[in-house]
C-alpha cells in the first residue's frame, strides 16, 4: 500500500465509536429537549387555565411584574409539588416505585410484543385475569407463608400469558388481527371480572356490593415499614432484566425480533412464525398478568391487603402501552418510563392537594411527553440547533492527485 503524495493531507477518519456515541448523544438531547418543551406546554395550560392568574395579565403592559410573578408562582409551586410528591423524601420514593411496578411489567409484555410485529392493545385484560386469579388464590387457599404469595404471583402470571395465548392462537392459526381480538378479550375480562365479584365464589360474605374478601397476609407482597416499597418493585426488576436475557441472550429471543422485523424473510430461513407468534402472546400476556398480580397482592397507602373490586387494575394495561412506546421497547427504557409515569402518579395528588392544579394535568403531561418524544422531527424544528449533521463515510480518504495510488 503506497503512502499519499506529499503535500496532500489525508481525510479524517471518523472512528465507527464516535459516530455511534455522537449518535446516542443526540438521540439523548432530543429526548431531554422533548421533556423540556412538554413541560413548558404544561405551564402554558396551567396559566391559561388559573382565572386569578390570567386577570393579571390586565396589568402586563402598566405593572408586568404582577402577571409575570402570579405565573411564576403558579408554575413553580405546581412543578415543586409534583417534584416534591415523587422523589421529595423515603416516602414520596416508595409511592413512586409502587405507582411504577405494574406499569413496568405490563410495559415490557406490550414492549415485547411490539418486537415481535405484534401491537397487543390487551394488557389491561390480561391484568385484570391475572388480578382476579392471584386475587382469589389468595383468600381462597390457606397455605404457608412464601409458598402462598408464590403460588398467588404464580396463578396470575400463568392466567395472564393464557388470555394473551388465546390472541396469539387465534392470529396464528385463523389470521385473526391480533389489535381487534386483543380489544375484544379486554372487554370479556372485564365483563368477566364484574360478574365473578356478584358470584359467591368471589363476593364477601355478608356485603351486597362487588367487593371480594380480604387477601390472606401470606399472599401478600411484604414490604418495608415507613414506605409502599415492596416486593413487587424488585419483581418488576427482575422481569426486566429476564426479559433482556431472552431478547438479546436466546434464540427464542432472536426467532422473535427477526419474526418482527420481517417474518417472511424469518419463515424462509426455516423459522416457525405462528409457533413464534404464539410464545411472544404468551410471554407478553405473563408479564402483563404480573402488574396485575401486583394490582391485587401489593399494599394499600395504609399498608393493608387490598381486596379485589372492579376498579383494582384502573388503566395500568392502557398506560403501559404509553411506557412501552416512550422506552422504545427496551426492557432499561421500560423501566425508566415506568418510574417517570409512577413520579407523575405519585406527584399529580401533591399537586392537586399543594398547589391546587387540577389532577388531570399530570396526564396531560404525559400525553404531552410521548407526543414530543414519538416525534424528534418535532423537537428538532422547534430546536433546530439539535439537528445533527450527517457525518462523512467511515474509513476513506481521497484519490491523490498527480499519479499516486489511492491507499
Amino acid at each position: 500500500m503506497s503512502e499519499p503524495l506529499a503535500g496532500t493531507a489525508p481525510r479524517r477518519r471518523w472512528r465507527p465509536w464516535f459516530v455511534r456515541w455522537r449518535s446516542q448523544l443526540v438521540t439523548a438531547l432530543i429526548t431531554l429537549a422533548a421533556f423540556v418543551l412538554a413541560f413548558l406546554v404544561g405551564a402554558v395550560l396551567m396559566i391559561v387555565s388559573d382565572p386569578e392568574v390570567i386577570s393579571q395579565y390586565a396589568y402586563l403592559f402598566t405593572a408586568p411584574g404582577l402577571p409575570l410573578g402570579a405565573s411564576w408562582e403558579k408554575v413553580s409551586s405546581a412543578y415543586a409539588a409534583l417534584l416534591g410528591g415523587s422523589i421529595g423524601g423515603w416516602g414520596p420514593i416508595t409511592e413512586t416505585t409502587a405507582q411504577a411496578a405494574p406499569l413496568i411489567c405490563a410495559g415490557l409484555g406490550v414492549g415485547l410484543a411490539f418486537r415481535a410485529g405484534l401491537f397487543n392493545i390487551g394488557a389491561q385484560g390480561q391484568a385484570v385475569v391475572g388480578a382476579m386469579v392471584a386475587a382469589w388464590i389468595g383468600f381462597t387457599w390457606h397455605l404457608p407463608p412464601g409458598l402462598h404469595l408464590l403460588v398467588a404471583v404464580a396463578g396470575g402470571v400463568l392466567a395472564g400469558a393464557l388470555w394473551a395465548g388465546i390472541a396469539g392462537w387465534l392470529k396464528a392459526r385463523a389470521g385473526a388481527h391480533e389489535v381487534i381480538v386483543t380489544i375484544m378479550l379486554n372487554y370479556v375480562a372485564t365483563g368477566l371480572l364484574a360478574f365473578a365479584l356478584t358470584t359467591t365464589a368471589f363476593q364477601r360474605p355478608g356485603r351486597s356490593d362487588p367487593i371480594s374478601p380480604i387477601v390472606d397476609w401470606n399472599a401478600t407482597m411484604p414490604r418495608l415499614e415507613g414506605g409502599r416499597l415492596h416486593l413487587g418493585f424488585v419483581l418488576a426488576l427482575l422481569a426486566a432484566v429476564l426479559v433482556w436475557v431472552v431478547m438479546e441472550r436466546s434464540t427464542a429471543g432472536f426467532t422473535i425480533k427477526a419474526v418482527g422485523i420481517n417474518p417472511h424473510a424469518s419463515r424462509t430461513a426455516g423459522m416457525s412464525v405462528p409457533n413464534t407468534t404464539v410464545l411472544a402472546m404468551l410471554l407478553a400476556g405473563g408479564l402483563a398478568g404480573l402488574a396485575g398480580v401486583q394490582a391485587a397482592l401489593g399494599p394499600s397507602v395504609a399498608g393493608t391487603p387490598v381486596p379485589l373490586s372492579a376498579g383494582l387494575v384502573g388503566s395500568i394495561g392502557f398506560d403501559a402501552i404509553t411506557v412501552a412506546l416512550l422506552g422504545r421497547s427496551r426492557p432499561l427504557g421500560t423501566v425508566l418510563a415506568g418510574l417517570l409515569f409512577g413520579g407523575l402518579h405519585a406527584g399529580g395528588l401533591a399537586m392537586q392537594s399543594q398547589a391546587g392544579t387540577s389532577a388531570e394535568l399530570t396526564t396531560v403531561l404525559q400525553a404531552l411527553i410521548v407526543l414530543f418524544v414519538a416525534a424528534p422531527a418535532l423537537v428538532t424544528t422547534v430546536m433546530p440547533f439539535l439537528r445533527a449533521r450527517r457525518a462523512p463515510l467511515t474509513g476513506t480518504t481521497p484519490t491523490p492527485t498527480g499519479g499516486g495510488l489511492a491507499p
